[in-house]
């Protein structure tokens, strides 16, 4: 598809991460295009094989065998990771915690068996679970987790930074307009030729029957995070895959999480955080930091609301090309 100053437009979308990614740039001719879209994807593999918690031998889980020992050296792309979820952990006072893998491993046994998890090895998985035990050096890029057992889970943090990866993967080959979604969540660069900005649609929960809100958006990312499809019944209680690292209990009640931020990485770690919290607490949280976010969730049965954090009721109002860039 032909667009302005000889670029054209080119769209190629692959399954990696237990998702489908989307990348649409623009390009001068085929060659270049087929040339990112390789890049691109190629990156995506490679932080697959670093982030997986599924994987046995990703460079995740050989970290997580040596729990209890001494330092481990890690990658770059693993200790930037690490260390953005420790100050998002930090923000919202363990609502955050990549190191809940021990609880999730209860609830995912929980769906399938449809019952809960008994108390005495939820209070021993809850053991486990504290960022504080994660022990980071920016000098020797080592990490080294306290106890032994603790299981880290990357699912609330590592698509974002691999959408931005991917971006800066695309900038390096001279690719300046381009989107990647990975499952939903976006990031963007500069905007289509004779644009100023992405039209990013964010939805509703299906049950809401609502408008989804059009965002336009440049150097900026957005995600979303909910039980859409991810959750279970037990009890006559609906239970999310989202699981509060400080009670080991899911979230309960359909709830989404929006968030809009320059980083495309902490976006997706404010939308875990935040769906964690009570709706009028994510939005305090959300003012207090300036980040863009909307919960929509449901207080009563068969009804829904909403709530804005000021950013994104300014990116609603006025349709700025980007935020503010928040505090991390």
């Amino acid at each position: 598809m032909e667009a302005g100053g000889g670029l054209k437009r080119y769209v190629r979308t692959e399954p990696h991460m237990g998702t489908y990614f989307t990348i649409i740039l623009y390009a001068p001719d085929s060659e270049a295009a087929e040339a990112a879209f390789h890049a691109g994807f190629q990156r995506i593999r490679r932080l697959d094989e670093i982030f997986s918690d599924y994987r046995p031998d990703s460079e995740l889980n050989r970290l997580c065998r040596q729990a209890g020992a001494g330092p481990v050296h890690v990658s770059r792309e693993l200790f930037e990771v690490l260390t953005l979820a420790r100050r998002v952990s930090e923000a919202s006072r363990g609502a955050f915690d990549v190191t809940v893998k021990p609880v999730v491993r209860l609830w995912r046994r929980a769906r399938r068996q449809r019952r809960p998890p008994s108390q005495a090895r939820l209070r021993a998985a809850l053991e486990l679970v504290d960022y504080r035990a994660i022990e980071l050096d920016a000098a020797r890029r080592t990490v080294r987790l306290r106890r032994r057992g603790m299981r880290l889970d990357l699912g609330g943090i590592a698509k974002g930074y691999t959408l931005a990866a991917v971006l800066s993967e695309l900038a390096a080959r001279g690719i300046q307009r381009a989107l990647v979604d990975g499952g939903g969540d976006i990031a963007v660069a500069d905007p289509p030729p004779n644009k100023n900005a992405w039209r990013v649609l964010v939805p509703t929960p299906e049950e809401m029957r609502g408008e989804p809100v059009i965002l336009r958006l440049r150097h900026s990312a957005v995600a979303t995070s909910g039980d859409a499809e991810q959750y279970v019944v037990l009890n006559a209680k609906r239970y999310s895959h989202i699981i509060d690292p400080r009670t080991g209990w899911p979230v309960v009640g359909p709830r989404q999480v929006t968030v809009v931020h320059s980083c495309a990485t902490l976006a997706d770690a404010w939308a875990t955080a935040l769906s964690v919290l009570e709706p009028e607490e994510a939005i305090a949280l959300a003012d207090a930091r300036g980040l863009a976010a909307r919960v929509i969730y449901s207080p009563r049965p068969g009804s829904f609301e909403s709530l804005d954090s000021r950013a994104f009721r300014k990116l609603v109002s006025y349709q700025v090309p980007s935020p503010v860039p928040p505090r991390p």
